[in-house]
């Protein structure tokens, strides 16, 4: 079984994933390092040499690359479940959960990571909550096409764990 966590950047795909691979003894990857070892560069780089369409590519093989393996938790990138017919994809190949979160908790978090994050790097205060907020405004008919919907109150492995199994 494949479990595909999305969501919007910073909404614990990660952390989350980690923890549920750990308590279902599955392997936990995340697509981000996939994207990394295929370009042998890093993210931000990608983004500052290359651009996002570049980007998404890498992220589209590093999609198709984690549907060949098998009991795995998998974390996408923010955006992957909105390009292509990656969500398409995804729902094909096993359980996706999206882990909902609002504009507002969002900034909050982001604003201590974002140096590691190209699409909110620059951005601060106002001008990163109003991004955040159209970003998903725009990628949230992708997110709901998840098999599961959890909101930010219920965001933990153990939550999770009980709702797929």
């Amino acid at each position: 079984m494949k479990i595909f966590l999305i969501g919007f950047m910073g909404c614990g795909k990660t952390y989350t994933g980690k923890e549920l691979a750990s308590n279902i003894e599955y392997e936990f990857l995340d697509m981000d390092d996939e994207v990394i070892n295929n370009a042998g560069k890093s993210i931000p780089d990608i983004f500052s040499e290359n651009g996002e369409s570049v980007f998404r590519e890498y992220e589209r093989k590093a999609l198709l690359n984690l549907l060949k393996k098998d009991n795995v938790v998998i974390a996408t990138g923010g955006g992957a479940p909105c390009f292509a017919d990656n969500m398409e994809l995804i729902n094909k190949s096993g359980i996706s959960v999206y882990l909902e979160m609002s504009p507002e908790s969002l900034a909050k978090r982001l604003e201590h990571i974002k140096q590691t994050r190209p699409l909110v790097a620059s951005k601060k205060g106002e001008e990163l909550g109003k991004f955040i907020a159209e970003k998903l405004w725009k990628r949230e008919p992708y997110y709901m096409k998840a098999h599961y919907i959890v909101s930010e109150k219920d965001i933990n492995a153990d939550y999770i764990q009980k709702l797929i199994f």
